[in-house]
This record gives structure tokens, sequence and C-alpha cells, in this order.
């Protein structure tokens, strides 16, 4: 597929309006519906909007190339947009923005689209290409430079993306490049790195992991031969099949911006060799980080909080539908038994009880690799068991991972005949056994206490302490809606909840509703505050808010987070606290008002203190905001 199939006259604009971040977006998605390439204008502005907190798709050069994969692309676009006085983009170089490519990718079709994305990302590498789209007078002349370019860079693409690898003289790097979406950074990362290479006169060979899936894929011989390994990437890599090597771990995006320096990197012959399966935060280039730059300790832990999400939900919101035929519906020798209680409830317990082995598995999977599993669910399914819980599990997923890092280094000098028994005998059986020691007389002795310490005290709380418990979980889910502070306060909640103590996941939930009801609020009373684009986003919020999706509210907060998110705190943790106030709890970590209404007798002051709150969230920011301009 040609670029040109997707960028059409109808999806160009000469001269963009917008003078912000927040206003070219919002001008180009609207370019996008109009030319009825996507169905829903602000949900797929929310889709944007998500990728930006994930990393700017300001790349550098003067140009940025937005992007999404939402279902709300009806075909595949994309939409142009120059500003000759420039916009601040939050760029990686620091200056202003001057093109701009929106791209629309549908969810779910192949791949040939994906191809021509990629291709845009390689052209605009060229600075003649970006010098003739600034001096370009129409659209034809948009088309026409893409076109040309396009031609070029079919006709001179490498299958295997690999340049003068007879050579056996001369250094060759290998790489891996990927982003969360797979569709700019990917191949503008990947083409950084292989231009360098050319300069300096070095082979290369890079692995894209894309939105198409793999190309140019590493296979054994060019990892082998490799005298340098770079893995410029924001989301997971097959590491250990470059066990021995020179590996530099770094975000995409100094893959794009600092090739040169990555490669020589690569190739520093002192550097230590990667072993696989060891704690990915070792490397000196990541400084003790993960690929997003955080610390990579924060990274193990959401692998095992994303996993077991799917466990909590489920089986939380089975269990309290179970509720609305009765507390004591499931309970056959209760009066008011209901079979389908009962059966809501068996199934919901089971799948919440596997929430703790989950946890530790996928924790301990995540530092040590495939090996880590075992160790890890044996360990949290202990920690379910002998009482020590959540706080067990989440000892014993990082026991048994670092454990598992160890033993597969003790056994590295063993015979290569035994490899083979390795992987389905030697690994879990050792794991499992040190980390069963482990937890059994050491770890889950104290952490049962402390366990049942806070449970205790949560359970004794009243007063003044559960309200100022509530307004602090409440707030901490507005801080960040989504990041590490708002995932702490949720999980402190799940914690509890696994022990009978539902009062810190109803002020979760409930700060976590408060942000975008709060702001859909804010958008109808306080109309002149806010610009028509976000005055229409009012109802989605509405309904993100009843159904404790707090992503709603980050465009509002990424456009304007000095205002936006003290409101949001303030309102979030007015309702968690009147929500403790009120002794109001919710026995479920998720669903919103569907399931807060099944809570029986205070569901009412449930939806009081949710009223309040978001009231008070609305109230400050539109005292807080200025007149928008339209």
């Amino acid at each position: 597929m040609r670029i040109t199939e997707l960028l059409t006259r109808d999806t160009i604009t000469m001269a963009l309006a917008a003078d912000d971040k927040q206003s070219v977006i919002e001008e180009l998605a609207a370019g996008l519906y109009e030319a009825d390439k996507i169905n829903d204008k602000d949900k797929f502005e929310q889709g944007i909007f998500s990728r930006e907190a994930q990393s700017t798709t300001g790349v550098g050069d003067g140009i940025a190339i937005p992007h999404a994969q939402t279902e709300e692309v009806k075909v595949p676009a994309i939409m142009f947009g120059r500003s000759r006085a420039g916009i601040d983009y939050d760029s990686m170089d620091g200056q202003p923005a001057f093109l701009f490519f929106m791209i629309a990718a549908p969810v779910g079709e192949a791949s040939t689209h994906l191809d021509a994305l990629a291709k845009l990302s390689t052209i605009l590498m060229n600075k003649d290409v970006r010098d003739k789209l600034m001096e370009a007078q129409s659209a034809d002349d948009i088309l026409s430079i893409i076109d040309h370019y396009d031609e070029s860079e079919s006709s001179g693409e490498a299958e295997t993306g690999e340049m003068n690898a007879d050579d056996p003289a001369r250094p060759f790097i290998v790489g891996v490049t990927a982003c969360p979406t797979g569709i700019a950074h990917t191949y503008m990362a990947a083409d950084a790195i292989k231009q360098k290479a050319e300069e300096l006169g070095y082979d290369v060979k890079v692995e894209t992991n894309g939105s198409a899936g793999v190309k140019t894929p590493l296979n054994d011989t060019d990892i082998e031969r490799a005298d340098g390994v770079i893995v410029a990437s924001d989301t997971n890599v097959q590491m250990a099949r470059f066990d021995g090597k020179s590996v530099v771990e770094v975000p995409v995006a100094d893959g794009m911006q600092r090739p040169g320096e990555l490669i020589e990197q690569a190739l520093d012959k002192n550097r230590p060799a990667y072993k696989a399966g060891k704690n990915e935060s070792r490397e000196s280039d990541m400084e003790g980080k993960g690929s997003k730059g955080r610390p990579a300790v924060y990274k193990h832990l959401m692998n095992g909080v994303s996993n077991m999400l799917p466990f909590v939900v489920a089986g939380g919101i089975l269990i309290a539908i179970s509720f609305m035929f009765g507390v004591n519906a499931a309970d056959p020798s209760h009066e008011s038994y209901n079979p389908i209680a009962e059966m809501l409830s068996f199934i919901g317990n089971n799948a919440f009880d596997l929430m703790i082995p989950i946890l530790a598995g996928f924790i301990a999977m995540s530092i040590a690799d495939r090996p880590g599993l075992a160790p890890g669910m044996v360990g949290g399914i202990m920690a379910s068991v002998m009482g020590s819980g959540f706080l067990g599990a989440l000892v014993a997923g990082f026991l048994a991972g670092y454990l598992m890092v160890g033993i597969k280094k003790m056994l590295e000098s063993l015979p290569q005949a035994l490899d083979g028994l390795k992987p389905v005998l030697l690994y879990p059986l050792i794991g499992v056994f040190l980390t069963g020691v482990i937890m059994y007389y050491i770890v889950d002795p104290p952490a049962t206490a402390l366990n049942e310490w806070m449970n205790t005290t949560l359970g004794n709380m009243s007063g003044g302490n559960i309200v100022l418990l509530g307004a602090i979980v409440g707030g901490m889910m507005a801080i960040d809606m989504g990041g590490p502070i708002n995932k702490a306060a949720y999980a402190f909640g799940i914690a509890a909840l696994s022990a009978n103590n539902p009062e810190p996941i109803t002020a979760a939930m409930i700060g976590g509703m408060v942000p975008p009801l709060a702001i859909a609020v804010a958008t109808m009373m306080f109309r002149n505050r806010f610009t028509e684009v976000e005055r229409s986003s009012g109802p989605t919020n509405l309904i993100m808010g009843a159904s404790f999706i707090t992503e709603g509210a980050i465009p509002f907060a990424a456009a304007d987070p000095l205002r936006v998110i003290p409101a949001m705190v303030a309102g979030s943790a007015t309702a968690g606290a009147l929500a403790m106030a009120f002794t109001t709890a919710v026995n479920a970590p998720h669903g919103g008002l569907f399931v807060a209404l099944t809570i029986g007798e205070g569901r009412l002051m449930f939806l009081l203190a949710l009223l309040i709150g978001t009231i008070v969230g609305a109230l400050l920011l539109g005292a807080a905001k200025r007149t928008a301009k339209q």
C-alpha cells in the first residue's frame, strides 16, 4: 500500500490555526472526522492523548506524529497539518514542531496499511523531505513529494535490513526497536540506528516489533555474529537470546535521538556481557530504571498487578452481583438462599482466590522470565493459605524471581548435555523448594502477623481515623490518574478487600470516579472556561466516571495540570472521606455505579458522597480555569 492511499487531499491542512499541543491534536482529529475517517472524534482524541501520556510523539527535527490505534477508526488514514510559526509540542529535542502527521489506525485489520505508516516514519527521517514539505504550496505538492519518496523508499528497501553482511572484518550491530503502539517510533528508531551505522561503516540489522508484527527478525546466526546489541524499546522484548552479548537497553526515544552513542556503547569491549534472566535494571545506561525511565521494581510490580486485575475484577463483581439476591443468599442454610446467588458467589470466589498466586507468579516471571512463574505461584498460594495474603504475595513474587535469577546463574556451569533438563526439572524443582522453605520458615510468620495487625487496625478504625484514611486513599486516586500513586492506592484497597475490609477499596473506587464526573459537570456549569471540543467530551466523561474509568480525565489533566489536578484531588479526597464517614462499603474492586448500586442500604449515602465530591471538584476547577479561546 502506498502512503498516498492513506494521505489524501481531504486530509491535508496547509495552515493550522492551532497554537498549542492540545489544540493541534483537536484540529487534526476534527479533520479526520470531517473526512469521514473516524466514527467518534472525542474517543479518538482520548486515544491520542493516552498515547501522548506514555511518551511524546514530537519526534524532533520539527516533526510530530500523533497516532492511535482505536476502534473509532473507520478506515486507516493520515491527517497532515503544517504550522509555519511552529508549535510547542513537548518534542524530544525541545524544539517547536512545524509538520504534523496524525495517524489513525484501525484495530484488528491487515498489516498492509501499517507497512505504509512505517514507510512514512522512515521517509520523514530525510531532511530533504522535511524541507520540501515546508516549501510546498498546495495539497497536490504535499502528495507529490510524499509519493516521490515513497517510490524511492520502496525501491531501495532492503529485505533483511542488513548491510554489507558478507564482510567479516566490519563490526556488526543488531538491534530491536519497539514502542507501545508500534506505528511510528518503532520504525524511526530502527532507521536512525541503521543510518548511523552506515555512516560509521558498520554492518547492521534491526528487528522491528511493530503493530504489523515482527519485521526483519533476528536469527541465531545474526545474534551469534553480532559484536553488540541495541534494544531500544518501551515494551517487553525477548532478551534471553542475547545471553553473553554486549547489550545496551534504552527507551525507544534514545534510539531515535542518540544512535551513535548507543552503537559505541554496544561495541565497547569492556562492557559486561548480558546474562539471560538477570534484572534488567542492572545496565548502566538505564541507571537502574525500566524502559520508560521508571524503577525496574515498579515494572515488575505492575506486571504482577496488571495480570492479577482480571481475576480480581471479574471475581469481585460476580460476588457483588450475588449480593443483589441478599447478603446471605449464597448460603444454602439461610432462609434467603438462592441457587443463582450461590453459583455467582462460587465462581467469583474461585476467581478472586487466584489473585494472590497470580500476583506473585507474574512478579517473579517479570524478573526471571518463564522459570520464575512456578516458584512465584507456589509462594503466592502459600501466602494465601498461611495468612500473609497480599503482603506475603508481594514478598513471594520478588523472592522467587531473584532466587531464580541466582539459580540460573548457579547452573550455568553444568554440562551442555543437561540444558534440556533445566527448564523442565532443575529450575522448577530447586526454585519451588527454596521459595517454599523460605516462605514457610522466614517470610510467612512475620508477614502473617503484619497482615493480621493491618486488618485488625482497619477493622477497628472509626470516626476521624477512618475518615482521614478515606480522604488519603481517595485523593491518591486522582493525583496521577492511572500512574504509580493511583496504582498504590488501588493495590492497598485490593489487599484490604481480600482480607474482608472493604473500606479502602470503597474510598479508592469513589475517588477514581470523581475526576471524569467533576470534569463533565464543570464543562456544563462553566461553559466559557472550556473549548467546544472539551465541552463535547462531557457526556463521554459522565459515562467513564460512572464506570470507574479515571482515564477519561487524563486529556484535561495533561493540557492544564496545575489547575485540573489539585481540583480533582480535592474532589476525590472529599468523596473518599464522606464515603467513610457515611460508613458505606463496596465489596467489589471495580464496576463504579453499576456495582455500588448493589450495596444495599448504604448505596444512597455512597451516591451522596460521590455527588458532593463531584460538585467540589467541578466548582474548584471552574474557579481555577480562565476563559478559553474558542
